[in-house]
């Protein structure tokens, strides 16, 4: 049989064979050069005993050609004779994250989130679109010489597997281990993320969104301490590696990743940190959320949701009043058979967020929203502090002070809410609107999509686990005894 190295140099239509890559069952990988123009390339060509199979092989390229993202490797041209086969992609520049690691050159964690952010936006979107891949490796995921990221592409034909980005987001949360420059800032909290992108100490697996939205986070806290990170992405030679599909073992994509914050633990209590402000919204005309206008009086609201520390504070003075009193701050309408304003699962959070563990999954903090909040325990909290819960059309006013298009904010993980990065907060300086944690309302109004039912409660604001509409979302409910762990408020502060 013909040594296939002995073709290098040789033409294959328009295109020189410059040098072989792999040799696998079916197929030849090659660097190579399309002749008219010079232009470089990788060149995958079937070989002649497994010419039967071009209809399996054009599928899978196919399945490449439909993807329209500029990170991913394009397709350029695929040839089908009766005595060839072959498909011809861009040569990606730069050097693999796999060839990084055998070099043992780690990336620093502020660029490491970077990389995982952009590969999680690509592979949110793949999955969005239903496309099938081969299992998510580092050597396809390229870095050049300015940090620029691109990804080979590794898209199949047939459904996708509905445990395919699971695996992925495994498969990475233990690859890039090795790949992290420990000992810098930002070190632990990418250690983390890698641990959770592992599934260890989390009942679920985490999603592409959650790893994007954690990594933004990351970036965004460690760009704001460290205004000149290095980000110099060093060279190295490309790897391919194998993969599920017999064509196209060698060209795996990677993945993204996350924000956590830190994960210490502390027998003390960490002081209170400076929390955003208050935002004043002035009195006058403002759009109401279905599209209307209405007049408004002057108004504060927080700039942040309730916090774990100071729901805390809230129900410490509650023990410290006599039995008479404790019903002091309740509405009136609340029902006799509710005796307190424990959030669900309050001990183990609130014990997490002191010593920052982990509860249902999530790396605490005192300064995190509190959640699992019924509606009559935020209304019992506003009381005791002299305020009360913001109307819809005072939080959508607040929300669009300043802000042409609610829609560019981009819904926050669910974190310290000093931390929310700058992408879900409004110019007048309202944090988490987009994401976080959903918020109650105080008035029961008319669904628009069922003017003629009956009036409920609304909750504004989508969630770290519901990031659809971001700070337009809105659901209604007649069950103000509801509590969820993506559930909190803020509340409209006492006037003068």
């Amino acid at each position: 049989m013909e040594n296939p190295r002995g073709r290098a140099g040789t033409v294959l239509g328009d295109y020189r064979l410059d040098l072989l890559l792999e040799d696998r069952t079916q197929t030849l990988t090659w660097l190579a050069e399309q002749v008219s123009i010079g232009r470089p390339v990788v060149l995958v060509e079937l070989k002649q005993q497994a010419l039967e199979l071009r209809e399996v092989f054009l599928a899978d390229v196919r399945a490449r050609a439909s993807i329209n993202l500029p990170v991913v490797g394009s397709v350029y041209e695929a040839v089908s004779t009766e005595d060839q086969c072959f498909v011809v992609m861009e040569r990606l520049p730069g050097s693999t994250l796999a060839d990084r690691t055998a070099a043992r050159e780690g990336l620093q964690p502020v660029v490491m989130a970077n990389v995982l952010g952009r590969l999680s936006e690509a592979m949110l979107q793949l999955e969005a679109e239903g496309i099938q891949t081969l299992p998510l490796e580092l050597g396809a995921i390229y870095l050049d010489t300015h940090g620029i990221l691109r990804l080979a592409n590794i898209a199949c034909a047939g459904p996708r597997e509905p445990e395919r980005s699971a695996a992925d987001i495994a498969t990475l949360g233990r690859q890039l281990q090795l790949l992290l420059a420990d000992g810098l800032p930002g070190a632990s909290r990418m250690n983390t993320l890698l641990a959770w992108m592992r599934g260890e100490g989390l009942e679920q697996p985490l999603s592409w969104a959650e790893v994007r939205d954690y990594t933004v986070q990351i970036e965004q806290q460690l760009t704001d301490s460290q205004p000149d990170p290095d980000a110099q992405m060093g060279p190295a030679k490309k790897k391919n590696r194998g993969g599920s599909s017999a064509f196209w073992g060698g060209l795996v994509l990677a993945a993204t990743a996350v924000t956590l914050f830190f994960a210490m633990k502390n027998s003390r209590e960490a002081p209170a940190e400076t929390l955003p402000g208050p935002v004043s919204i002035s009195a006058g005309t403002h759009p109401t959320p279905d599209g209307g206008e209405e007049t408004l009086a002057s108004f504060e609201i927080s700039g942040h949701e309730v916090t774990i520390r100071e729901y805390r504070d809230f129900l410490d003075e509650l023990r410290r009043m006599s039995p008479k009193l404790k019903t002091t701050y309740d509405d009136p309408g609340q029902p006799v058979a509710k005796s307190d304003h424990l959030p669900a699962d309050w001990e183990a959070m609130l014990a997490a967020a002191k010593n920052k563990t982990l509860w249902q999954g999530h790396l605490m903090s005192l300064e995190c929203p509190v959640v699992n909040i019924d509606w009559w325990d935020a209304v019992a909290f506003c009381q005791q502090r002299g305020g009360r819960l913001p109307t819809q059309e005072e939080w959508f006013a607040a929300l669009r002070t300043g802000l042409d298009n609610p829609l560019k904010l981009v819904p926050a993980v669910w974190s310290p809410v000093q931390e929310i990065p700058v992408t879900d907060r409004t110019p007048a300086g309202l944090y988490g609107m987009a994401g976080s944690v959903a918020e109650w309302t105080q008035d029961e109004v008319i669904n628009p999509a069922n003017p003629l039912g009956a009036k409920s409660h609304v909750i504004v604001g989508a969630s770290y686990l519901r990031i659809g509409g971001g700070a337009l979302a809105r659901e209604w409910t007649t069950e103000r005894t509801l509590r969820r762990p993506d559930l909190g408020f803020r509340m409209i502060l006492p006037g003068e």
